[in-house]
């Protein structure tokens, strides 16, 4: 079993309980999720199954935008409504037009320090077992990048906006942030992943559609190919000969493929055999001039 789904998660569950639900459904061994989203958080989260576990970290390199409520003049510990209130600040002063000002200072490259409840280790533990335990560790800031971000509706105290970020992006930071600009404090209300790279909410099944769907035997339906989140990648189809050499893992040149434009991730294209199957992505070395497998799928 391989391919992709694109699940629309509901609200109050771990995208590590989808993935045990669908190894369930399944019986697929191998599944895993393209980039997690917080219990409290919905939307888009794309499930590998099978060989296609293979391209979830490409699939995890990709931009991801978000439908986001941020509640002005409340700041909670957890940086979102599950938190603890920790300070409470007046937001009535706040005007459409400074919200754009303080807005405009987010976008394109910043810093984000991760919040104490996240995946991010510290020592070999997780920054949020910590947090539980009642201790604070001082973070060093990562960089992020956001694509786009627009004010889609203000409705004092609350805001909405639409973000467009790179992976490791934290939402619940840039609402926390934005709540220090203005000055009174801001914590994420709601939160909802509306795309994905190729995987938008629109198209997302939800839970109660997939357990049918394995239960009737009409899965199939909802799986999409690997190479899907690849799009992007430019497309090579190869010989039977150069196949045979991509199976065993040797360096090979692609003739006048070979100066096919290169994709923006780092110089890799997707390879085809003559039956259209998709057999492997190919990374260029431009010390030897040819492309090596770096992942096989057949």
């Amino acid at each position: 079993m391989d391919g992709i789904l694109n699940i629309n998660k509901p609200w109050g569950r771990t995208s590590y309980s989808i993935v045990a639900q669908v190894k369930r459904l399944s019986g697929e061994r191998r599944v895993g999720h393209a980039g997690t989203l917080d219990p409290a958080a919905t939307g888009v989260l794309p499930v590998c199954l099978g060989r296609s576990t293979r391209v979830t970290e490409y699939l995890m390199d990709t931009a991801k935008t978000y439908m986001a409520s941020v509640e002005l003049g409340v700041t909670t510990d957890t940086g979102d409504v599950q938190g603890k209130i920790i300070c409470q600040g007046d937001p009535a002063g706040i005007s459409y037009g400074q919200l754009e000002s303080a807005l405009a200072s987010f976008r394109g490259l910043i810093q984000q320090v991760p919040p104490m409840y996240s995946a991010v280790k510290h020592n070999g533990r997780r920054l949020y077992e910590l947090a539980r335990a009642g201790t604070e560790v001082e973070r060093q800031p990562r960089l992020a990048r956001i694509y786009r971000l627009e004010l889609v509706d203000y409705k004092p105290p609350v805001v909405t906006l639409e973000v467009e970020c790179s992976k490791g992006t934290y939402i619940r930071t840039l609402a926390a942030d934005l709540g220090q600009v203005l000055g009174c404090g801001a914590h994420l209300k709601d939160l909802t992943r509306t795309r994905c790279g190729f995987f938008n909410v629109k198209e997302a099944v939800s839970l109660t559609q997939l357990e049918a769907a394995f239960r009737y035997g009409y899965w199939q339906h909802y799986v999409y190919p690997a190479d899907v989140v690849l799009s992007q990648w430019a497309a090579v189809v190869v010989s039977t000969d150069a196949e045979q050499a991509i199976r065993n893992g040797r360096s090979l040149s692609l003739g006048e493929a070979n100066h096919l434009p290169l994709s923006f991730a780092e110089n890799r294209c997707r390879a085809y055999n003559l039956d259209g199957c998709f057999l492997a992505v190919l990374h260029f070395d431009a010390e030897s001039g040819q492309w090596h497998p770096e992942k096989v799928f057949l």
